[in-house]
This record gives structure tokens, C-alpha cells and sequence, in this order.
């Protein structure tokens, strides 16, 4: 392990040139986020403040991450998964000055190591994904509370935590919802989420997809999309909700819909991405075919009950190859669960392509400098999650399509008049 105290924390100081590599991959790949780079660091927006960040520490990261500095803020970062660091991109930003504790295979207290010392800059701006550091703010550090002026919040699960926090009255500084904006859910959530953990489960298996049948419990934004993808390469795709118009639109997607206790009899390979616990319970793991191979996509490794799978494989198991460890029941009937139980499009693979992450971050980036300028103009600080504008969301949207060469119609004046002509009529 590399550290240099209060500055870094990494495994291997010695991969930043391998990092620095994988980082200009990606900076390739993300033209939206370049060109927010190139036009702030002009301006520097966040000269003066200080922003600490919790989200998993790969090469798309890493972008946002440079454009946050280049735009004039000081950075700590920690990563917001145990198995999602990416230890040379970690080492990269460390080389780069960047105050970063992360490192592939953290155990919990460790974890929480990594948010403490990002925090003793005293930040101005939080940075979240799954709400870890702004609660280890609130429930350690509630003093903190009084200078910071909002944080943004990248995934499902964790505004779903803070909307709960919110309305509980306990938030104390305004979050923007990134999660929520078209530009994200609708594309990270969709197209990066389902492409990155097929990826993830490839890694981890080498299995063909063609001709399984494939369980994907949760027909949220990800979920779909893992539905979606695995569809697309052959399997036979069954989806568990407990949402009726969820239910209802797999079912009209062409996808099987039934209970996990039904699913779980005849699954080749399961995928949970539902952001609640015990997805899959003993009861479960008890009905399961030979060679079940079991995965989670979800924030957190809650998903998948994996006390229940220990106690009935009585701690049977080996490790088969990296992420895929083999349980072996009584019957002699054998269960693979991948990547521990956490999400395996991270732990096991990469994460999100770099083009999808590119409006991601963007928003990010942009919600991070909306919340600058109302600290600026001395706008009241509420407790609350916010949105994010609509303006923002289609100017990303734009600028994407731009890079990508495509033009789009505009409205006429006419056809302006017209769409706001309420009285108009046949």
C-alpha cells in the first residue's frame, strides 16, 4: 500500500502511468465533458472551493475529477464501493496531487476510512454516489453541515435515501438529484447499466447467454436495460417486480413475468437490481438448478441474502476464477455467486462505457457549479433534493448529438405559436 498521510492513500503508486493511459481513454470518449473542461478553465468557477467526492474511482471518473480541478476546485475523493476502485486510475490521480484514498478490495472499516479523510479539508460541495458521504457527514460530522453549501447525488439508490431523509426534516444542505435528469437516467441507467453488466457476468463466467434463461428481478431504469441487452444476445428473459405497471410493461416488452419464487426454479442466470434487500433468500437458492450462476447490479450487496446461501452450503465453496466463487449445497447442486454479491458490472468489469458517463458527468459537473452560484448570490440554503433544470438536461443533450454529428429540426415560429396556442383546436 502507497500513502503519503493527509495527501493519498492508494494501492500501488508505481500503475499512475498505466492510470494516466486508461484516463486518456476515456477523455476520448467524452467530448461533452472536454469541452465543459476547455471552457471553465478559463473562468474557474470553483476557485475557493472545496469539493469532496465519493463515487467509484474508474477511468470516467477520473475525467470529472481533472475537470473539477481544471475549473479551480480542490478535490479529495474516496471510492463508494468496496470492489469498484480501479486501483491505476487511483494511483494516476494520486501522481496528479489529487487527495484520493482508494483502493480495490476495502473492507468496511476501511471504507470509512476513506470518507473521514476526505472530509478533513472541510469541504464546501459534496459529491455522492449512494449517499454514504453526505450521511457519514450528517451522523460523524454534523458540524460540517454548517459550511457546506449543497451536495449532488449520482444514483438511484442513494435519492431515494435522501428524499427519505429529506422529508424526514434531517437534511441539512440542499442535493441535486443528478440521478433523476433524462441525460443520466435515461442513458447511464439504461444503456450503461444493461451493456456494462452482461460485460461484468462475461468476465466473471465466459457463459453463453444464448438460450438461458435469464432472471432480471426489478424492471426499473437498469433493470430494463440488463433486460434489454441480455434479450438482445439470445437468452430468454423472465423479470420479477412487485410494481403492476413495471410488471405490465416487461410483459408488453416481450419479456416473462413472474414470482422469484416461480423464476427461481428454472433460472440459468439471475441479476437483482431493485435497490432493496433480500432479493433472492434462502428459500431461493433452495429451489435453484445446478450451475445457477447469481449476480447483483444494485448499489449495495443487500440484494442477494448471502448469509442464507453460506448457512445452506454449510460454508462449502471455492473460488472457481476471479469474481465467481462456487457454493456447493448438500444435494451436491452447485450455485455461482459473481463478485461477492456486489455490482458486478463494477466489481467484475468496468463500469459504464466512457460515451454514456460522459453525460453523467457532465451533469454533475454542471449541478456542482449551479450550486456554486447560488452560494455566490446568496441564495437561502433549504434542506430539500432538487432537480435538475430541464434547460440543462437538453443543452447536454445537445452537445452530445452535436459531437456525434447530428442535426436535429428546430421548431419554426410559427410551429412555436402553434405548440403554445392552447386555444387552437380542429
Amino acid at each position: 500500500m502507497d500513502h503519503n498521510e493527509g495527501q493519498f492513500k492508494v494501492r500501488d503508486i508505481s500503475l499512475a502511468d498505466e492510470g494516466r493511459r486508461l484516463i486518456d481513454w476515456a477523455e476520448s470518449r467524452m467530448p461533452v465533458m472536454m469541452a465543459l473542461r476547455e471552457k471553465y478553465n478559463e473562468t474557474k468557477p470553483f476557485a475557493g472551493y472545496r469539493i469532496a467526492g465519493c463515487l467509484h474511482v474508474t477511468k470516467e471518473t477520473a475525467v470529472l475529477v481533472r475537470t473539477l480541478k481544471a475549473a479551480g476546485a480542490e478535490v479529495s475523493w474516496s471510492g463508494c464501493n468496496p470492489l469498484s476502485t480501479n486501483d491505476a486510475v487511483a494511483a494516476a490521480l494520486a501522481a496528479e496531487g489529487i487527495k484520493i484514498f482508494a483502493w480495490h478490495g476495502l473492507n468496511t472499516e476501511e471504507f470509512y476510512w476513506c470518507i473521514d479523510q476526505t472530509l478533513i479539508i472541510n469541504p464546501n460541495l459534496t459529491l455522492d454516489d449512494g449517499a454514504d458521504l453526505i450521511f457519514t457527514v450528517h451522523n460523524k460530522y454534523p458540524n460540517l453541515t454548517e459550511s457546506i453549501i449543497g451536495g449532488t447525488e449520482e444514483t438511484t439508490t442513494g435519492v431515494h435515501r435522501l428524499r427519505a431523509m429529506a422529508d424526514d426534516g434531517a437534511l441539512k444542505y440542499p442535493v441535486i438529484a443528478v440521478n433523476d435528469a433524462e441525460t443520466k437516467w435515461n442513458f447511464d441507467n439504461v444503456y450503461g447499466t444493461g451493456q456494462s453488466t452482461l460485460d461484468g457476468i462475461l468476465r466473471a463466467t465466459s457463459i453463453l447467454f444464448a438460450g438461458k434463461d435469464f432472471v432480471v428481478a426489478g424492471y426499473g431504469h437498469c433493470g430494463r436495460g440488463v433486460a434489454m441487452r441480455a434479450k438482445g444476445m439470445g437468452a430468454n428473459v423472465i423479470v420479477t417486480e412487485v410494481k403492476p405497471t413495471a410488471a405490465l410493461k416487461a410483459t408488453l416488452e416481450g419479456m416473462r413475468v413472474m414470482e422469484m419464487d416461480d423464476a427461481a426454479k428454472i433460472g440459468d442466470i439471475f441479476v437483482t437490481a431493485t435497490g432493496v434487500k433480500d432479493v433472492i433468500v434462502g428459500r431461493h437458492f433452495e429451489t435453484m438448478k445446478d450451475g445457477a450462476v447469481v449476480s447483483n447490479t444494485g448499489h449495495y450487496d443487500c440484494e442477494i441474502n448471502i448469509e442464507d446461501l453460506e448457512r445452506l452450503s454449510d460454508g462449502t465453496k471455492r473460488t472457481i476464477r476471479e469474481n465467481n466463487e462456487e457454493y456447493i449445497m448438500p444435494d451436491g447442486r452447485r450455485v455461482y455467486l459473481l463478485a461477492q454479491g456486489r455490482l458486478v458490472n463494477l466489481s467484475a468489469a468496468e463500469g459504464h462505457p466512457s460515451e454514456v458517463m460522459d453525460m453523467s458527468f457532465a451533469n454533475q459537473f454542471m449541478s456542482q457549479i449551479r450550486l456554486a452560484e447560488m452560494d455566490k448570490n446568496n441564495e437561502e440554503r433549504e434542506g430539500k433534493v432538487f432537480d435538475i433544470p430541464e434547460e440543462q438536461d437538453q443543452e447536454i443533450a445537445r452537445l452530445k448529438i452535436e459531437t456525434m454529428g447530428i442535426a436535429i429540426d428546430e421548431l419554426t415560429e410559427d410551429q412555436l405559436a402553434y405548440y403554445l396556442d392552447y386555444a387552437a383546436g380542429t
